[in-house]
């Protein structure tokens, strides 16, 4: 199995030229077979799809469509699902694959419709997803017409839930590397329009984060960021003592004009925040597809208003900023 296998021919796009051979060293590494324990099992999973040629694709829609019912017979369609319980748990979407759906622990949709009327346009951009999860947004920023969409994560799971996804769509377009933000070749200076969305509080040192996301975009892209904020004045950061909503790896939450403060300090313009939204059981939660403990489990049941450690309940921003 090999990374193009994952990628789709996505790093055959010529604005990657300098870096391809690279790129795809450097995913090759990542996913040998003594990578992770689970790798036998996922590669058996994406093994057991059953071959099928969706007769439609519905890639700017909340639930992402691949095909209908009728693409598969029952056998098939037993088959489709089966592997793909073996790739749980499930946490970016919603999908339906071919009348299969696959009801995910986030409503990411939700987060794209309150950042998509406020970033440019994507239509013809190089676009980059950092710790992109499974691709969801992947997709969707496919939908709204950029050029290429190239996400990372070096989360392997994720990483072949997405291949599970480009057995059908095999967009050429649209990839995921098995790679962390700080592998990326230095300096990139590639993309028009970067993401990053529920990373920032998971660095130990965020103006590290924000200085690389910086490098990867050309000057006068835009980057989107979102992330967990509190709500507080400026020069205000929650530092969790131990966890945060059970989250053992949580550094730093800052409050909207303390994170305003960091991206210029990081040298970027024209900041602003465009969304701040207090994360619910709705847009948050277990489902068949992901039986793990959600938002629920991690917020105090006597004052939902609150985490089980006593520190404010998730709130997420979105801000978008220039590189000059």
């Amino acid at each position: 199995m090999t990374d193009a296998w994952f990628d789709h021919g996505a790093l055959d796009d010529a604005a990657l030229d300098p870096w391809r051979e690279q790129l795809r060293a450097l995913t090759a590494a990542r996913l040998r077979p003594e990578g992770h324990g689970d790798l036998p099992r996922w590669q058996a999973a994406l093994r057991a799809l059953p071959m099928a040629r969706p007769d439609h694709l519905d890639l700017d829609q909340d639930c992402i469509g691949i095909g209908c019912a009728e693409d598969l017979d029952a056998a098939q369609r037993q088959a489709l699902e089966q592997a793909l319980r073996q790739l749980h748990p499930w946490r970016k979407g919603p999908f339906c694959l071919f009348g299969l759906h696959i009801d995910t622990e986030w409503r990411s949709d939700w987060k794209w419709r309150r950042l998509r009327e406020h970033i440019q346009p994507l239509q013809d951009r190089l676009v980059l997803d950092v710790g992109c999860g499974n691709g969801y947004h992947l997709w969707r920023m496919r939908g709204a017409g950029a050029r290429l969409a190239l996400g990372i994560d070096p989360t392997l799971l994720f990483v072949h839930q997405f291949a599970a996804l480009q057995h059908y769509l095999k967009d050429p377009h649209t990839g995921l590397l098995p790679l962390a933000l700080e592998e990326l070749p230095a300096r990139m200076a590639l993309f028009d329009t970067v993401f990053s969305m529920g990373v920032l509080y998971h660095r130990r040192s965020p103006f590290d984060h924000l200085q690389e996301l910086r490098e990867t975009l050309r000057p006068g892209g835009e980057l989107v960021l979102e992330t967990l904020v509190i709500e507080a004045e400026a020069g205000r950061v929650l530092v969790p003592r131990d966890r945060y909503a059970r989250m053992r790896n949580v550094w730093f939450i800052p409050s909207v004009p303390e994170l305003q403060h960091w991206l210029e300090r990081a040298g970027f313009l024209e900041v602003r925040c465009v969304d701040v939204t207090r994360t619910t059981t709705e847009e948050q939660r277990g489902t068949d597809w992901m039986r793990f403990e959600s938002l629920a489990q991690c917020l105090d049941p006597d004052d939902p208003a609150k985490t089980v450690e006593g520190d404010p309940a998730p709130r997420r921003a979105i801000l978008l900023a220039r590189r000059p």
